[in-house]
C-alpha cells in the first residue's frame, strides 16, 4: 500500500512540474523549463519504475488518477503564480473618462480609441497588465463599466511604453 500512495504522491507532484515547465518554455525562460524538465524525467522514470515493478491493475489505476489529479494540481498552482501579462481590450457605449482616470491614479498605462459599432459610436482601452493584476482590474471595470465587454489575451512580445509601472503590484 506505500508503493500505491507513493505513486499518487509522485503524480501529484510531477504533472505540477511539467505545467511549470512547460510554462516557462512558452514564457521564453529556457533555463528554468531545463531545470524543471530534469526533475520532471527524474519524478517520471522514478514514479514510472515503482508502476512496472509489480505490474497491477490498483498500481496502473492510481498512477492515471494520479497524473489526473495533478492537472488539477497543476492548473491552480498556474493560475496562482500568475506568471506572464494580460492585454485587456475595455469595449463601452459611452466614454469612459472616469474609468480611464482611475486606471491611470493605479499606475496602468491606458491608451483609448472611439470607432464605429453596429449600433454606433464605441469605445475601446487597450490596458497591458501583470496577470497578477487581473482582477483588481476586473473589478475596476466593474465598479465604473459594468456593461463593458472585456476581452484579455497574452501578448507574445512587447516593448517600449507606458507599462513599467502599470505591471506591477501597488505597494
Amino acid at each position: 500500500m506505500g508503493q500505491i500512495l507513493l505513486i499518487l504522491v509522485l503524480q501529484l507532484v510531477y504533472v505540477p512540474v511539467l505545467t511549470l515547465r512547460t510554462i516557462m518554455l512558452v514564457k521564453g525562460k529556457t533555463m528554468i523549463a531545463g531545470l524543471f524538465g530534469t526533475l520532471e524525467t527524474l519524478i517520471y522514470i522514478f514514479a514510472l519504475g515503482i508502476v512496472f515493478q509489480d505490474l497491477t491493475t490498483l498500481g496502473m489505476i492510481v498512477y492515471a488518477v494520479g497524473f489526473g489529479l495533478g492537472i488539477l494540481v497543476g492548473g491552480y498552482v498556474e493560475r496562482k503564480l500568475a506568471i506572464g501579462y494580460n492585454m485587456i481590450q475595455v469595449h463601452t457605449q459611452e466614454f469612459p473618462a472616469e474609468l480611464i482616470q482611475k486606471m491611470r491614479d493605479s499606475g496602468y498605462g491606458v491608451t483609448h480609441y472611439q470607432g464605429q459599432g453596429r449600433d454606433g459610436i464605441r469605445y475601446r482601452l487597450d490596458v497591458l497588465a501583470a496577470r497578477t493584476r487581473m482582477k483588481d482590474l476586473r473589478q475596476m471595470v466593474e465598479e465604473y463599466e459594468p456593461k463593458a465587454f472585456l476581452v484579455a489575451f497574452d501578448p507574445i512580445d512587447f516593448k517600449g511604453g507606458y507599462m513599467m509601472k502599470g505591471l506591477r503590484r501597488p505597494k
